[in-house]
């Protein structure tokens, strides 16, 4: 019986043995400066700074009257502020309805 156990243990560490030798022959290249340029820039914490709609009047109409809803959660009218363009332009760049990510931040993290 213990011969049936050896078996399929030799033949695992046998594929694992492989395995690591294929491994070996791998290395980490170095980033370029430029592609580090554009890969920081690509993930900066920078709060948006334009709305995404048709035209101007419309996104401060939507600005002043979602402004207005939140006052009690947020008290400080620019962070207020760099909180709802941020959730507009990356809701609108995901293709998602900015009323409805609102609404979920609400209702799963009161905001």
């Amino acid at each position: 019986m213990s011969q049936f156990l050896v078996k399929p243990f030799l033949f695992v560490s046998l594929l694992l043995l492989v395995t690591q030798l294929y491994a070996g022959g791998q290395r980490e290249e170095a980033l370029s400066n430029s592609v580090k340029v554009v890969m920081q820039k690509s993930v900066s914490d920078a709060p948006a700074l334009r709305l995404v709609f048709a035209n101007p009047e419309e996104g401060q109409a939507w600005l002043a009257e979602m402004s207005q809803r939140l006052q009690k959660q947020i008290p400080d009218k620019s962070d207020r502020e760099d909180f709802l363009i941020s959730v507009q332009y990356e809701a609108t760049r995901a293709g998602l309805d900015p009323q409805l990510v609102l609404s979920l931040i609400q209702v799963e993290g009161a905001y």
